[in-house]
């Protein structure tokens, strides 16, 4: 059986790789710092795949037809999709992908109730590309990405995406290879991206949600951090902390919050954490 052996999240400001020398040397410093932790501690778990949970920017989906979430079943991804490949500052990279892995997902998830979208061919904006230029640059590890509705309304609630985390938790680990998988949630923190507080960052809610990270209080973290608060901090970009809290329900424990920045050169609250444990079955 498959087993997860890591849990990570982290911002996919497009500011970490478009614009990155525009932010202070500090927050420069700590997020180099922070996603090379990163870095090492998938090294040390050693993932054959990563399955990364991002949200969809309506770049695979027209506004009118958005799933709940996207499955990349492809043999190959290839990104950033043109015109973003300049606005991020990336050249073209090319990612192995794991179709087994990504059809039992799917197809598993039916079976446990959760209908999932799938396509064989998706393009990639900062959401995944921003992750893989830290985290799997030269495509060591294998990539099943996940995009989710975190935007288009009805969007789902956080207790529906800590749920759809437990499916998902229960699916990877039911596969029948002995493949070692990490999960990474990018996205977040506080931000709004085009409105009118673009250049503004909420500090406040984002320290106290790290903060509910760092205790490991999910029950407290799912009451409490609602669409409506996610909102507040940051219209139309926070609920990207969607994804975060789907992969929350594969934790256990504390989160070490490797870094934050209240970075308003990149546009958004900026932070990195790894949980250290995972949860345990049938949690």
């Amino acid at each position: 059986m498959a087993e997860i052996v890591a849990a990570m999240a982290m911002t996919h400001s497009p500011g970490l790789t478009g614009w990155f020398d525009r932010a202070s040397k500090e927050h420069q410093e700590l997020a180099l710092g922070a996603t090379a932790e990163m870095r090492k501690r998938l090294e040390a778990a050693r993932p054959d795949v990563l399955v990364m949970f991002s949200n969809d920017h309506l770049l695979n989906w027209p506004i009118n037809n958005i799933p709940e979430c996207t499955v990349g079943i492809g043999e190959e991804h290839v990104g950033p999709a043109d015109w973003f490949d300049e606005w991020l500052g990336m050249e073209k990279y090319r990612v192995p992908g794991h179709p087994s892995l990504a059809r039992w997902i799917v197809g598993e998830g039916a079976r446990r109730g959760l209908a999932l979208a799938y396509l064989r061919s998706m393009q990639f904006d900062d959401g995944i590309s921003v992750p893989t230029h830290y985290l799997n640059p030269d495509g060591r590890f294998r990539l099943i990405p996940v995009t989710m509705n975190c935007n288009v309304p009805p969007i789902p609630s956080p207790a529906r995406a800590y749920a759809v985390g437990t499916v998902f938790r229960d699916v990877l680990r039911a596969y029948p290879g002995g493949d070692r998988i990490a999960v990474v949630a990018t996205g977040g923190l506080s931000h709004e991206p085009g409105g009118p507080r673009y250049f503004w960052v909420d500090e406040e809610f984002d320290r106290w949600f790290l903060d509910l990270l760092k205790k490991g209080d999910h029950e407290t973290l799912l009451s409490e951090c609602t669409l409506e608060r996610m909102e507040a901090a940051g219209s139309g970009g926070t609920a990207e902390l969607l994804a975060w809290i789907l992969v929350l329900a594969m934790t256990r424990g504390p989160a070490d919050v490797l870094a934050y920045m209240p970075a308003i050169a990149w546009r958004s609250g900026t932070g990195m954490v790894a949980w250290n444990d995972v949860a345990a079955e049938g949690r």
